[in-house]
């Protein structure tokens, strides 16, 4: 098969996303099966096609495998093998795809570095990852999400990465890990790999249980606020993050919105120095950094200001956004809230904690939107689905303000940019 992805190094599991002569891959899942698209994948152009059950067609560019999904992860595996070069993993409760894409832009500006699409970070993203990496590559960067113990210990088995970091951990996937003791003990088997094979962390020194994690690894790299080997502070300019370097007194100008990013400007800047890049390009290229796809993006509309934090949330990162929020300088603040997922029985209480957490502060206006905030006593507006909310707040319209939209991914907040 290896020799086959040779020939043809370009993979595919969407039939339509498929350009001829892609090997496409048959993914099955609970409500998809890949297999049943074989034929209209050769029509389209692949050059082979890698299935697990059978086709009900012969053709010589079929390759019949036991377990699809295994084998693309094999395949990613053995093609990881053939580089030796620096491959660096990221994984964490928040802040992953924001660190990567800082440590992309950094390293890109002086190394062929490839990085993960989007955040394409799972048991399918990452060996695709794997895949498209070409033979110019001279550093890579993969991202790691978990919602359970066991995975990122198996994403390392075929990554072997080099170099890791775990930007946090905190209180996401509860449901999954069982509590923030399981959140720990599934983002530190990036450690446990790094441990066991002599690799290198970089780690964020402010955070006393990341210390106490890291211990053991053969090589350390230390960045924060202070006391690390690349430290600095934030500085808020208008909505934008500004970063202070305490070792040579620069100041980074980022398109960044909330203080909750320094870590991850941090982390990038000690990536850059680590793999010596200079000063000028680092700050350069952190700088040009804009961020896009809901993550913590500030737009402007019909005169009033948004930072759109649409992409996910857990009460980590909902705690660090209001509380940043709430500093800020602006009138008319408005909160518009979508429910976080994936909490488990801990749902309800980490709610009634966000909404007690927001009352502490004066806004112009809180919207709450979700099952998860069913049953909590407040006065609060609350809404179902952010359809509804945008319903509403079309027909109630708020002058010049300016907004927080966060929650999880499925809640699909950005839905109520329309109405405003």
């Amino acid at each position: 098969m290896y020799d086959r992805f040779l020939e043809h190094s370009s993979v595919e599991t969407d039939t339509r996303k498929l350009k001829a002569g892609d090997i496409f891959f048959a993914l099955k899942g609970p409500s998809f099966n890949g297999n049943l698209f074989a034929r209209q994948a050769l029509d389209l152009g692949a050059s082979y096609v890698v299935v697990d059950e059978n086709p009900g067609f012969t053709d010589d560019r079929i390759i019949r495998t036991e377990n699809v999904l295994e084998s693309m992860q094999a395949l990613a595996g053995h093609h990881r093998r053939q580089f030796n070069i620096p491959f660096i993993a990221i994984t964490g409760s928040n802040g992953k795809t924001t660190t990567k894409e800082l440590i992309h832009a950094v390293l890109s500006s002086t190394y062929k570095t490839y990085t993960t699409e989007g955040n394409l970070n799972n048991h399918i993203g990452i060996p695709l990852t794997l895949l498209r990496i070409k033979k110019d590559a001279e550093i890579a960067v993969i991202e790691m999400g978990a919602n359970h113990l066991k995975e990122i210990e198996g994403y390392c088995r075929y990554t072997a990465p080099t170099h890791g970091i775990i930007t946090n951990c905190g209180k996401a996937h509860l449901e999954g890990f069982g509590g923030i003791e399981g959140v720990r003990k599934g983002k530190g088997e990036l450690y446990d790999y790094l441990r066991l094979h002599k690799g290198t962390a970089f780690v964020m020194w402010d955070y006393d249980y990341l210390r106490e994690m890291s211990k053991g690894i053969a090589h350390i790299h230390t960045y924060g606020t202070a006391g690390a080997e690349v430290s600095g502070t934030a500085q808020l300019s208008g909505a934008f993050l500004r970063v202070a370097l305490g070792y040579n007194d620069t100041v980074i100008h980022t398109q960044l919105v909330g203080e909750y990013n320094l870590p991850n400007v941090l982390a990038a800047v000690a990536v850059g120095q680590y793999f010596k890049v200079n000063d000028e390009n680092i700050k350069a290229s952190i700088e040009a950094y804009t961020p896009s796809n809901s993550r913590s993006q500030l737009l402007e509309k019909n005169g009033s200001r948004i930072i759109l934090d649409a992409y996910n949330a857990n009460p980590s990162s909902m705690k660090a956004a209001i509380e940043n929020f709430s500093k800020s300088a602006d009138k008319n603040k408005i909160l518009v809230l979508g429910a976080m997922m994936e909490l488990g029985p801990e749902s309800a209480k980490e709610h009634e904690s966000l909404v007690a957490l927001i009352k502490k502060y004066p806004w112009h206006k809180v919207i709450l939107v979700g099952r998860g905030f069913y049953g909590i006593t407040t006065s609060f507006p609350f809404f179902a689905s952010a359809a509804e909310a945008a319903a509403w707040l079309k027909d109630n319209k708020i002058k010049n303000g300016t907004y927080l939209i966060k929650g999880s991914r499925s809640m699909k907040m950005e839905t109520v940019l329309d109405a405003l």
